[in-house]
């Protein structure tokens, strides 16, 4: 069980920090308008469309964010659709990753961390043949 803790923790850092702390950034940008605010200035992406939908990428984030966090606590709860959707939503941020260079790295790295404890702690010393 503290391997599932210690991924929900590292799922909550991802989700909270990573994905909704960048949508509460466009907060100023959705006041000031955005000829006013250009977040291309700090975030970049290797993927051109990526980099010219930065808005749309930010209600991405929104969404992984909270269907993340949905599923740390499910997983803190002990419960096992927290523990499914935990693994599933890591699964997707591991094949997605490589489109979202630089910041990917960071994202591979939480995830890939979270996605090993949980596999871990489910199967354990379990062998593929005995």
């Amino acid at each position: 069980m503290k391997r599932y803790k210690i991924a929900a923790v590292l799922m909550i850092i991802h989700g909270g920090f990573m994905e909704l702390g960048s949508c509460l950034a466009a907060i100023p940008a959705l006041i000031l308008g955005q000829n006013d605010f250009n977040p291309g200035l700090y975030f970049s992406f290797i993927v051109p469309y990526l980099q010219e939908n930065l808005y749309l990428m930010l209600v991405m984030g929104a969404i992984f964010g909270t269907i993340r966090l949905v599923g740390a606590i499910g997983l803190l709860k002990n419960r096992m659709w927290g523990l499914v959707l935990s693994i599933i939503n890591c699964v997707i941020t591991m094949a997605l990753m490589i489109f979202m260079l630089p910041a990917g790295i960071m994202d591979g790295v939480l995830a890939g961390g979270a996605l090993v404890l949980m596999l871990t702690q489910y199967f354990g010393k379990r062998k593929i043949v005995e």
